[in-house]
């Protein structure tokens, strides 16, 4: 018997796999019952090492970088006709949601290898190491303040990849307080048992351990869930379930990887447990795209070895023997450039952001997808360059969340003491307005920036 459309949990009970499917479930009902609220979704993907700002540039674009000086203005460029640069161009479907942003400086976090916890939270934290650099936290950063505005069952889930495959957590770029950093859990084996594990408890739970199928685990509950549901409902059901799937592959991709230096592509092995760090960065974007879609968290931080004790990683996986530390100090590696390299890596990070939207695409959200109501903020915990001072901060923004955002634009704020100039605290109260949080600055006043409004939102960006 098929239940009425409003009454799909009625009476259900559910089994180990509850915490899973009821979030799925309760959204599903509410769509049916016309009582739909999507939630806002924001997905940091957080890269080591830099993004030097001319390798952001569309095609015939020349710019001039004015590091502690005046004189650049601000420019406002469509991308409709404009060719992304190389490394964004796994996103050119989307690229009515792309939006480019050029110019904002983060002056007051230090710069050095990396900013750390600064990088998120637009804070100073003295000058720590003989770099300048310092991990010391002196407020929440901005994933911290989001998760708190608008909190899953994880209210925020930080994963990502270190340089030394033995860690299981590293504490490296978020923080929900001073002095309170975040877990940043770096093996997929545990994440995948952190997140999905919440499923079961007592001997359900190690049945879950020893079960690397989720699919596998849920099997009964879904049996029962899918025979109670109206058509519209299953076939919705299937789009959730269907990025499950991706965590049945346990295999390594590196055969598929383009734009490297490989002659010779490793044997596949459990990405899982690899010791090749983009293996296991890559089951962290499918994992993390599993734990959006089940509604475990609206707030989500992927770390690419960001932090600096991670900084100088090597992409073994992508044919490069030179580390990051090596290729920011202008090393070329296979032939290949130290900006080429650049180039290279982060347009692997841009094909894992692709297939993120791709999944969040797929899934059914109201009278659009979960994408719609998704953003995701790439950006470098070093600012624009390997030994950055932040006097620019580049970041790409991929959506629109359901069309609160101007998108598809290429946006350079006036160079830094500039009128017009603005900073990586207005970017982060912007995202904090667009969760609904009542803020109108975050961080730390740059009092370098006298005369120059370093408060509110970024107004250009909205729509």
């Amino acid at each position: 018997m098929i239940l009425p459309r409003r009454d799909v949990l009625k009476g259900m009970t559910l089994g180990a796999g509850s915490v899973l499917l009821s979030p799925i479930l309760s959204k599903m009902q509410a769509f049916a019952a016309g009582q739909v609220v999507a939630p806002k979704r924001f997905v940091f993907v957080v890269e080591s090492n830099g993004v030097p700002p001319q390798q952001m540039l569309l095609e015939g674009m020349q710019r001039k970088d004015f590091e502690g000086k005046p004189g650049r203005p601000f420019l406002d460029v469509s991308l409709a006709d404009k060719a992304l640069p190389m490394s964004l161009e796994p996103v050119a479907r989307w690229k009515d949601r792309v939006t480019i942003v050029q110019g904002i400086s983060g002056r007051v976090c230090g710069g050095g290898h990396s900013n750390n916890f600064m990088a998120l939270g637009a804070f100073g934290g003295g000058r720590g190491n003989g770099n300048g650099e310092s991990t010391k936290i002196n407020g929440e950063t901005v994933d911290g303040a989001l998760a708190r505005q608008i909190p899953g069952i994880f209210p925020h889930v930080g994963i990502g990849m270190s340089k030394r495959p033995e860690n299981n957590v590293i504490y490296n770029i978020s923080a929900e307080g001073p002095d309170r950093p975040l877990p940043t859990v770096v093996s997929p084996t545990f994440a995948y048992a952190s997140l999905f594990g919440s499923v079961a408890e007592g001997q359900s739970k190690e049945l879950f351990v020893a079960n690397s199928n989720l699919l596998d685990f849920m099997r009964d509950d879904i049996r029962r869930v899918e025979s109670r549901l109206a058509a519209p409902e299953r076939e919705q059901l299937g789009s959730y379930l269907e990025t499950y799937e991706s965590l049945r592959n346990r295999q390594s991709r590196l055969n598929e990887v383009e734009h490297t230096l490989r002659k010779h592509a490793p044997v596949a092995s459990d990405k899982y447990t690899s010791p090749v760090e983009i293996d296991r960065l890559d089951a962290m974007f499918d994992i993390g795209a599993c734990a959006l879609i089940s509604g475990l968290t609206n707030v989500m931080t992927i770390s690419s070895a960001a932090g600096i004790r991670d900084f100088d990683v090597t992409f073994t996986g992508l044919g490069i023997k030179k580390d990051k530390h090596q290729i920011g100090h202008g090393s070329s590696d296979g032939g290949r450039t130290y900006l080429e390299l650049y180039n290279m890596m982060r347009r692997w990070h841009f094909d894992r952001i692709a297939e993120l939207m791709a999944k969040l695409e797929r899934v059914p959200e109201g009278d659009g997808t979960m994408l719609d109501n998704t953003l995701i903020i790439y950006l470098s915990d070093g600012a624009d360059s390997h030994h950055s001072r932040c006097w620019e901060w580049p970041m790409v923004m991929l959506g629109n969340l359901g069309g609160r955002l101007r998108t598809g634009r290429y946006i350079d704020y006036p160079s830094y003491g500039t009128k017009g100039h603005r900073t990586i605290s207005n970017m982060y109260t912007t995202l904090l307005q667009l969760a609904g949080a009542d803020v109108e600055f975050f961080g730390q006043v740059d009092t370098n920036l006298a005369g120059i409004e370093t408060h509110g939102r970024l107004e250009e960006l909205l729509a």
